[in-house]
């Protein structure tokens, strides 16, 4: 069990540290996403400062890598028993998304886990996530606020999740569930101030977010 956990958490953290925004930006456009916008390396700096396609190829991407690394703590998993499957995902959840918000490679300055967060709890939990992006779209629609609609998208998916989530959940599946939601909501502190002080910049404008 031990080893199985400690191969899914390093596999898992070490893909989804991959720097998807970074790698793309300076790749296409030889540029350093972290000294444009608000320089942050997900896909809405990637948006404002890259460009529509690049900012969608981030998120995709980013969310692929969550997908990718709950799908992966499942196989190692199912080869090396002890480690519950359900437990597996959660961990292999916890640790891509703290990959993208502290990776490795950028001195462990990332970006806030929205697409990855999205992505791990769509392999885990596809109802949940998609209903939870339901809520980021609609937010989103009507406030043109990407920051309150990535936060009020986190802050609902352990809600969904609850009611949603069918099978058996450990202690551990349910905190990973809402352990990513808040590490997401507290990466947007300064949107949250922003927010609260009128400042905030909508989708669209060329103020960092």
């Amino acid at each position: 069990m031990l080893l199985a956990s400690l191969l899914i958490a390093a596999a898992a953290y070490l893909l989804g540290s991959i720097p998807i925004g970074y790698l793309l930006v300076r790749l296409f456009l030889h540029e350093d996403i972290r000294q444009a916008g608000s320089g942050n390396i997900g896909a809405t700096n990637v948006l404002r400062s890259g460009g529509k396609l690049l900012g969608a190829a981030t998120f995709l991407l980013d969310m692929l890598k969550g997908c990718s690394a709950v799908w992966l703590g499942a196989y190692i998993a199912a080869l090396l028993p002890g480690l519950a499957s359900r437990d597996a995902q959660a961990l292999a959840a916890l640790a891509a998304v703290l990959g993208h918000v502290f990776p490795v490679w950028l001195g462990f300055h990332g970006g806030k886990g929205v697409a990855t967060g999205f992505g791990v709890f769509l392999a885990a939990t596809p109802l949940a996530a998609l209903a939870a992006i339901s809520v980021f779209f609609l937010v989103l629609a009507i406030s043109r606020y990407v920051s309150l609609a990535s936060i009020l998208g986190s802050a609902s998916f352990p809600l969904f999740a609850y009611f949603l989530v069918t099978g058996s959940r450990s202690p551990f599946f349910i905190a990973v569930e809402i352990t990513v939601a808040l590490i997401i909501i507290v990466k947007h502190h300064q949107n949250i101030r922003r927010l609260l002080a009128g400042t905030e910049s909508r989708i669209g404008a060329k103020k960092p977010a």
